[in-house]
C-alpha cells in the first residue's frame, strides 16, 4: 500500500534532496570552521562573514567560496603538510630513531677506527647535514 502512495521516482527525490541538504551543512560547517581558522583575517572582518553567511546563507557560502576559495585551500593544504611533519616527527621518535647528532657521533667513530677516510666522512657527514 505505501509503494503505491510513494512511488520509486519519489524515494529518489527524497534521497536526493536529503544528500544535497546533507552537503549543504557539510559546506556551511567548513565556511564556518575556515572563517575562525584563518589568520589573515582580523576580528571585524571575520564578523562580517560570519553575519553575512548566517543572514543570507546560500549567497554568503557562495560568495565567501568565491572570495576566499584559493586561501582556503592552501591553509588546508599547508594544515596537512603541518600535520603530516607532525606525524612522521611522532613516528620517528617513537620507533627510537637516532638523530643527527647520534649519526655524526657513528661516523666520527668510524673515521676514528679508520674504517672511513676523511673525504668519505666529509661526504657522509654533508648527506646527514642536508638530510
Amino acid at each position: 500500500m505505501l509503494a503505491y502512495d510513494y512511488p520509486l521516482l519519489g524515494v529518489f527525490w527524497t534521497m536526493l534532496w536529503f544528500f544535497l541538504f546533507f552537503i549543504w551543512i557539510w559546506i556551511l560547517i567548513t565556511v564556518f570552521a575556515d572563517i575562525f581558522r584563518s589568520h589573515d583575517l582580523g576580528g571585524f572582518a571575520k564578523a562580517l562573514w560570519v553575519i553575512f553567511v548566517i543572514v543570507l546563507p546560500f549567497l554568503g557560502v557562495l560568495v565567501y567560496l568565491i572570495a576566499r576559495g584559493k586561501s582556503m585551500q592552501e591553509r588546508g593544504m599547508q594544515r596537512a603538510a603541518r600535520q603530516e611533519q607532525e606525524f612522521r616527527g611522532y613516528v620517528q621518535e617513537a620507533a627510537g630513531g637516532s638523530s643527527s647528532a647520534d649519526q655524526l657521533a657513528k661516523l666520527a667513530d668510524l673515521k676514528q677506527q679508520g674504517v672511513l677516510t676523511d673525504t668519505e666522512f666529509e661526504a657522509e657527514k654533508a648527506k646527514i647535514l642536508s638530510g
